[in-house]
């Protein structure tokens, strides 16, 4: 195992110092929007912003809650393992699926505007026997992922810096626990914008230091001299050659099938992709999902092609226990960066692991406050009794996490295995659940009985192919690409031909208005005025519809290019990369990272300058006591606009 390379000190620093700064920060940014824009904290605001948020900080939330702890250690993992290809893989097989979900974004803003979660719908349209299946799949994707994300991260934390594996997995949730429960959705999205940045700033530094300034690596061409030498030493099974130089790797498709197939039950299933959809304004939705989804790309391509790489060019040997957990990332990061290296990679995991725990977090909070709380145990729930029940789930669920992720620390169970697990279970609802806000054909037996039947023939594939392939049932032989493979495509494929089949055998004909006026926002008398007037133009059914076709048609054109055009003539061909290919390639993945960075760290601030100008205003103003000035003078231009409105409908 792994020496770690910084005190334990710097560990603690990193989970109790970092957590309680941006837990500090956010709850004081949560009262400076409640002081000087007048955001208030009610339930409405908790847990959909108002559904007012703008597309540039709900792509850097998607962004955030799509980047994981596997999106930084599995992809370098795969890196290291299958050369170039396994980067590639993981980016596009994890992209498609969030620019595929603004189909479905702009499809709830059209069918269910009101909704809080995805599975209100799925109780408005079907009733309580569906609706208690899919909270199933709902809760179960959402344990899966915050035990990667804690997994991941207890791993990296004790490799560098010796700290506890379980104390980690209770303690780097708690600043993210604390933040979310004063401030709700909107905390976390001000804490992934912020987390995002960061992301990006430690990735551009990581990228220029091994292309550019290294002296074991410095420039692409060295690069690409020691990764052919490192494929004659140790040549990579079933890609061309042996190299690590080449798309044409039969494992990296494997996983790349995989990784596409876990995935989209990941989205489609996780309710955090929802509620970033209900948050965001109805003209934000589609651009926010498919600018999120090509900006986070760039982070598993640029990255392990940087530092999975560098992996194989630098590190003599790591242990396939320290592989498996994910730890190739942080180990070519102090090899060629010493300290410094090691205590960057560290932030990188902690930023990826708490900011997409604050989207699990306030997806299982929605779900227990409204699909378990006000559905099953008290439905008139208004107000401050939803906030009330809101702030315990997440207190609850953030103790759940930290056990969670112990209980399969002490199994055995590692991030990669889990990583490749999670679209097993996931899996089986995605269709099912697209269908809902997309099909009106689909039926609640359909749905049902396709969902469960999916999860156990995934099951039963998983396990048969193990035993068959390798003559026993081991956490070595079903964590193995090709038991993994026939999990994940039986658990995705088999609920689409049941729900199909059934649907035109015997087909519902849902009419959607019911979604549209069954699901009501909850009212509280402290909602500001501002918030019950809603733009009629965001809401026009035919602006609505042109978004639904634009997200259609460009979503499909750049997932066949991502998935299919791109990669698919590269794997046939048996090409191996060229020195000045080898250069191209890494130049796309900069420029990638660079246009990445722009769309997630920049442009939200450009797009809300006139909230931030004016926190800003009311900070200063606050300081040098002409706060009461500045409300006197709000007041009047309100009143004057109040007479003018009327005047004007007088005339």
């Amino acid at each position: 195992m792994v020496e770690p390379i910084l005190e334990q000190g710097v560990g603690w620093g990193i989970i109790l110092g970092f957590g309680g700064f941006f837990a500090i920060v956010m709850s004081l940014l949560t009262l400076a929007q409640k002081r000087y824009l007048r955001e208030f904290q009610t339930s409405e605001m908790f847990m959909t912003a108002h559904r007012s948020v703008r597309t540039g900080l709900v792509a850097s939330a998607i962004v955030s809650a799509w980047t994981w702890a596997a999106t930084l250690l599995q992809s370098s993992t795969v890196a290291y393992q299958y050369g170039v290809s396994g980067p590639f893989w993981y980016a596009s097989g994890a992209t498609i699926q969030v620019l595929l979900f603004a189909i479905l974004a702009i499809e709830l803003k059209r069918k269910a505007p009101h909704a809080h979660t995805l599975f209100e719908i799925i109780n408005a349209r079907y009733g309580k026997p569906a609706h208690i299946v899919f909270l199933f799949f709902g809760l179960a994707t959402n344990m899966v992922v915050t035990a990667m994300l804690l997994l991941g991260g207890s791993a990296v934390v004790n490799a560098l810096t010796g700290v506890n594996t379980i104390a980690s997995c209770f303690l780097l949730p708690l600043g993210v626990l604390i933040y979310t429960l004063f401030g709700g959705i909107k905390a976390t999205f001000l804490t992934d914008y912020v987390h995002t940045t960061v992301i990006f700033i430690v990735l551009l530094s990581f990228l220029f230091t091994v292309y550019c300034t290294s002296p074991e690596i410095g420039s692409p061409d060295r690069m690409y001299d020691l990764l052919t030498a490192a494929s004659q030493k140790k040549p990579v099974i079933d890609n061309a050659e042996g190299s690590y130089l080449t798309m044409s790797s039969l494992q990296g498709l494997v996983f790349g099938i995989i990784n596409i197939v876990g995935n989209f039950g990941t989205v489609f299933v996780d309710n955090a992709y929802w509620q970033r959809a209900i948050a965001a304004k109805p003209s934000s939705t589609v651009h926010a999902y498919l600018i999120g989804g090509l900006a986070w790309f760039a982070i598993p391509f640029t990255l392990a092609t940087t530092m999975g790489l560098s992996g194989v060019a630098v590190l003599d040997y790591v242990d396939p226990k320290d592989v498996s957990a994910g730890l190739v990332l942080p180990l070519a990061a102090t090899h060629l960066l010493g300290k410094a290296g090691g205590f960057a990679a560290l932030v990188l995991v902690f930023m990826a692991v708490t900011s997409a725990s604050s989207a699990e977090l306030i997806a299982v909070s929605s779900i227990y406050t409204y699909d378990i709380y006000r559905t099953y145990i008290h439905p008139d729930a208004m107000g401050s009794q939803v906030i009330n029940h809101s702030h315990l789930s997440v207190i609850g669920f953030g103790i759940i996490m930290g056990a969670l992720a112990t209980i399969l620390n002490y199994i055995g169970i590692s991030l990669g295995y889990m990583y490749l697990l999670m679209g097993i279970i996931s899996s089986p609802a995605v269709f099912p659940v697209a269908f809902t806000i997309t099909w009106k054909k689909q039926s609640a037996l359909a749905a049902i009985v396709s969902s469960i039947v999916g999860l156990i023939c995934g099951l039963i594939a998983w396990l048969v192919t193990a035993q068959k392939l390798y003559g026993e049932i081991t956490l070595a032989t079903t964590g193995d690409n090709y038991p993994m493979l026939a999990g994940n495509l039986v658990s995705i494929l088999v609920p689409l031909i049941i729900t199909v089949v059934w649907s035109f055998a015997f087909p519902d004909d849902f009419d959607f208005d019911i979604t549209r006026t069954k699901l009501q926002i909850l009212t509280d008398d402290e909602v500001d005025e501002n918030y019950r007037n809603v733009d009629d133009s965001e809401t026009d059914p035919n602006k609505l519809k042109k978004a639904f076709k634009f997200a259609l048609w460009s979503s499909i054109i750049l997932t066949l290019i991502l998935a299919i055009i791109w990669p698919l003539p590269m794997y046939f061909s048996r090409y191996v990369f060229s020195k000045p290919f080898f250069t191209f390639w890494v130049a796309i993945s900069m420029i990638w990272a660079i246009c990445g960075a722009v769309a997630v760290a920049i442009f939200p601030v450009v797009e809300a300058r006139d909230s931030v100008f004016k926190v800003i205003k009311g900070v200063f103003s606050d300081i040098c006591g002409k706060r009461k000035e500045i409300e006197k003078e709000e007041v009047d231009v309100k009143h004057d606009s109040t007479n003018n409105v009327t005047n004007n409908e007088k005339v």
